[in-house]
This record gives C-alpha cells, sequence and structure tokens, in this order.
C-alpha cells in the first residue's frame, strides 16, 4: 500500500480550518478506497487565535491527523520546510488550508503523477478568482523577472501547490540552506516535473496572509537565494560610472584649454555627478548589504524552526 501526506501550513486559519479538514478528509476516505493510506500533517506556525485548539481537537478524534506545533511563527516556508523534514509518505501534496486550492484535486494530482511517473506534479493557475488585478500584475512580473535572472526555469503561475514524490522529498531534505524558497528549491533539484492544470478558487475565509510587503520580501528572498546578476548589475554600473568620470574629465580639460567651457563655473554638473556616483556606489553597497545579509544568515546556522509539540507522529507514540 502507497502512502500519502498532505501538508498543511497554518497561520491564524481558525475561521477556515476545520471546513479545510472536513473537505480534506473526505478525498483521503476515498483515496484508502483505493489502496493508498493518508495523513494530513498540519504544522501550527505560531497562530494566535484558535488555530492550535482546534488542531489539537482534530488529533485527538483523527489518528491520520499529525499535528507540528511550533514555538512562534517562523513563516510559511520555513512550515512548509517542517511538514516536509517529518514526512515518511512515499508521496507529499503541499497545500495551503485558506481553500483557494481546492483539495478535491489531491486525487488528479496522484493519479497524474502515478501515470506519468513524475516526482513532481506542479499546479499551474488558469485562473485566479478573488483576486485584484494588481496582484495578478505583480505576479506575472515577479516570474517574468526571475526567469530572466535566475540560473532556474521557474513554472508561471504556480504557487507552493504541488505533489511531490519520496525521491523529491529526500533530495529536498538534503538541503541545508535556512532562507528556503521553496517551489524554486523544488525546481532546482530536477527529476521530472510536468504541469497541472487547475482554476484557483476565491479565499473560503479569514484573511491573506501574503500583503504587499510580505510579497515583497519573499520576492527578496528569491532572488537573492537564486541569481547572482544583482552583483553583476553593481559591476557594470561602475564600469558606466567610471567612464562617464574619464568622459567629464576630458570634457574639461578639453574645454580649458580649448576654451569652449569654464571648470570653475561648472558647479551644476559637477553637483549633478556627486549625485550620480553616490547613488551608484549606495545601490552597489546595498546590493553586496543584502548578499552579506544571506551569508549572515547562513553562517549562524541557527534551525529554520522550533518544534513545541509534535501530535499522531510514530515516535512520540512509541
Amino acid at each position: 500500500m502507497q502512502t500519502l501526506s498532505v501538508i498543511v501550513p497554518c497561520y491564524n486559519e481558525e475561521a477556515v480550518i476545520q471546513e479545510f479538514y472536513n473537505r480534506t478528509k473526505k478525498v483521503l476516505d476515498s483515496l484508502r478506497n483505493e489502496n493508498i493510506d493518508a495523513y494530513i500533517i498540519f504544522i501550527n506556525d505560531g497562530s494566535k487565535d484558535k488555530t492550535k485548539y482546534i488542531l489539537n481537537c482534530i488529533a485527538a478524534q483523527d489518528d491520520h491527523a499529525q499535528v507540528i506545533h511550533f514555538s512562534r511563527n517562523f513563516g510559511h516556508q520555513p512550515a512548509v520546510t517542517a511538514g516536509l523534514n517529518n514526512c515518511e509518505s512515499d508521496m507529499a501534496v503541499i497545500i495551503d488550508s485558506d481553500l483557494q486550492d481546492p483539495p478535491e484535486l489531491i486525487p488528479e494530482l496522484v493519479k497524474a503523477h502515478l501515470e506519468n511517473e513524475a516526482s513532481v506534479v506542479y499546479c499551474v493557475r488558469k485562473m485566479r478568482k478573488g483576486e485584484t488585478f494588481f496582484k495578478k500584475f505583480t505576479a506575472k512580473m515577479f516570474y517574468k523577472t526571475m526567469n530572466e535572472l535566475s540560473e532556474v526555469e521557474f513554472p508561471r503561475d504556480t504557487g507552493d501547490f504541488r505533489l511531490i514524490d519520496k525521491k523529491a522529498i529526500k533530495a529536498f531534505n538534503q538541503l541545508k540552506e535556512k532562507g528556503k524558497y521553496i517551489r524554486g528549491l523544488i525546481c532546482w533539484i530536477g527529476f521530472k516535473q510536468i504541469p497541472f492544470y487547475y482554476d484557483r478558487d476565491e479565499r473560503f475565509a479569514g484573511e491573506t496572509k501574503y500583503p504587499l510587503k510580505n510579497m515583497l520580501v519573499f520576492a527578496k528572498k528569491a532572488l537573492l537565494y537564486f541569481s547572482k546578476k544583482p552583483l553583476k548589475v553593481s559591476v557594470s554600473l561602475g564600469f558606466i560610472a567610471f567612464f562617464i568620470g574619464i568622459a567629464y574629465a576630458l570634457w574639461v580639460w578639453l574645454g580649458s584649454w580649448l576654451g569652449y567651457t569654464g571648470a570653475i563655473t561648472g558647479w551644476t554638473s559637477t553637483i549633478i555627478l556627486i549625485i550620480f556616483f553616490g547613488g551608484v556606489q549606495l545601490l552597489t553597497i546595498g546590493v553586496l548589504g543584502e548578499y552579506i545579509g544571506v551569508l549572515f544568515d547562513e553562517v549562524k546556522n541557527r534551525p529554520e524552526y522550533i518544534i513545541e509539540e509534535k501530535m499522531n507522529f510514530k515516535e512520540e507514540n512509541e
């Protein structure tokens, strides 16, 4: 019998988590009839509402519902990482609990995985219901920019919603960097990966956990971990600034010699050049600082997350 784990990061989802569980349980019950033993791994990412209480109640009545409680809020990507680190199944589906990604699609993902012998089945959004034009436009520009700058090709209109098999899970768990951009890393590990197209629903209840500020932080992390091109752009800007400085010096020297300009009277142009060169220097230092910040986080070697409690895992029951 094959096994499946559904990995579900949760943060302040009291309004939706019970409905998500009810719908997902029906789906997993149907899979058990097809000789696939299925589990749910809920990761409570330091929720401050009743999410922890609801998950404890679910785990108490269903031993196929496994729960991990973090000691505080560590973020969405560490929560998904914890789910994969604690997954012992033959395959896993990563899905958020807001019901924008319908759990009823899980059997189709399993079918696509088995029929195509694919290690990864990533879900591509044909329609994004309930999302603003601004969010759709920025998402499109994000993937376009990342594909221009990155060493890895990222499928467009995708999120973390996907199925990955045991081989891909094992490869992912070997990656030790702390600031993970999971959908990028899953692309990076390779193996056979196929798309699955679907219509994304509106959020069932509650509020989005990815406002503009969080989206920008997420995009910056993806860029810093998957591209060195900002550093190359900084070097190019440095060369451009250098040649502009040389050209301007020649222009002033020739002007003084030939009499078509006065070096002393060029106050405005001097200030403009100072501002230009200062801006290039600050931009370059800023880019270097961001990469040094990534190195700083990595060399501290702190864990990505701290677990306060686990429920319904084998080692907890022995």
